[in-house]
């Protein structure tokens, strides 16, 4: 295979940092609408309309003939289970917490990916990595702490929501790890698809529970947040195809950067130093995580190309 040039490194770099913006205004509009909408309408919209993006990428691409998923459909389902749970429980803990602090908790889901690669996946993982994801979920811990008796001072920062967030983490993580095997005999644009198409119909079956019948320029907002998550999930899986997983991967954590800003300038509130100094540990877990697994080696460029959205900013 041959190495990317120095050219498309950088822009695949450029189109990685523009998916941290598009996922992160999708979930700005998440959070937005979520005192309107129930969370199932919200999942809907996210991800039925999110299609429209995909596929006009997989047309561009002529891969539609790889569109229907061939091969382990059990593993798919499942991996659709615990995506859609995932994108529940991410989007319910935007609803209750600080937007920078949901996406700083959102970043345990690689770190546990780690953890059910051993136990899903059989995989041999070695005392460095180990030790990275203890001192990352030791950065979880510290951010937690601001969250103990209520504390942190902000009214959104309740147990309830990082407990929400805690559980999307884990959710992500399974979803993530099964997107590792599947990429390896069907392609992402199916396994893109059929997750959109997957999520799109469960959230459906919450229709007799309360949807709401939003107002035209509520059904822009909604419609707009499920094309900038289909443009954010284009603009990634591009990023990876133009570059190195493990020169890629670290800009990730480009989206804390837009979540702090959005947390302070839209919704008027910002971390405190126990969640950016636990956030800081967590970001450097994960960081020496990928580039260990770069010394050692291991494939992620196609489970990356397709991974399911590991954050409430995905």
């Amino acid at each position: 295979m041959t190495p990317p040039s120095h050219s498309n490194q950088v822009l695949g770099i450029l189109f990685k940092v523009l998916s941290t913006l598009a996922f992160s205004a999708m979930a700005t509009l998440v959070k937005l609408l979520s005192d309107r909408f129930p969370t199932g309408e919200i999942v809907f919209f996210r991800s039925f309309f999110a299609l429209t993006p995909v596929l006009l990428w997989i047309a561009w691409r002529k891969d539609h003939h790889h569109i229907f998923p061939k091969h382990h459909p059990v593993l798919h389902f499942m991996r659709g289970a615990s995506g859609t749970c995932a994108m529940f429980l991410g989007f319910t803990a935007l609803s209750l917490l600080p937007f920078s602090d949901a996406t700083a908790i959102g970043y345990t889901a690689p770190l546990l990916m780690v953890v059910l690669a051993v136990v899903l996946l059989g995989e041999k993982v070695r005392v460095y990595r180990w030790t990275a994801v203890g001192v990352g979920l030791f950065g979880v811990l510290v951010i937690l702490s601001d969250y103990v008796g209520g504390g942190g001072g902000a009214t959104e920062r309740t147990p309830l929501g990082a407990g929400v967030a805690i559980a999307g983490t884990l959710f992500a993580a399974t979803a993530g790890t099964l997107t590792r095997v599947l990429v390896r005999e069907d392609t992402a644009a199916s396994t893109v698809a059929y997750f959109s198409v997957f999520v799109s119909v469960a959230a459906l079956v919450t229709l007799p529970f309360g949807w709401v019948m939003p107002s035209l320029p509520d059904l822009g907002l909604l419609i707009l947040m499920g094309i900038f998550g289909g443009l954010g999930q284009v603009l990634m899986t591009t990023s990876f195809r133009l570059g190195d997983a493990s020169t890629i991967a670290p800009f990730d954590y480009v989206s804390m950067v837009w979540a702090l800003l959005i947390s302070f300038f839209i919704f008027g509130t910002f971390p405190t130093v126990t969640v950016l100094a636990g956030t800081a540990i967590v970001i450097g877990a994960g960081l020496y995580v990928i580039f260990r697994e770069h010394q050692l080696g291991i494939e992620r460029n196609a489970a990356r190309r397709a991974q399911t959205p590991t954050t409430p900013l995905s």
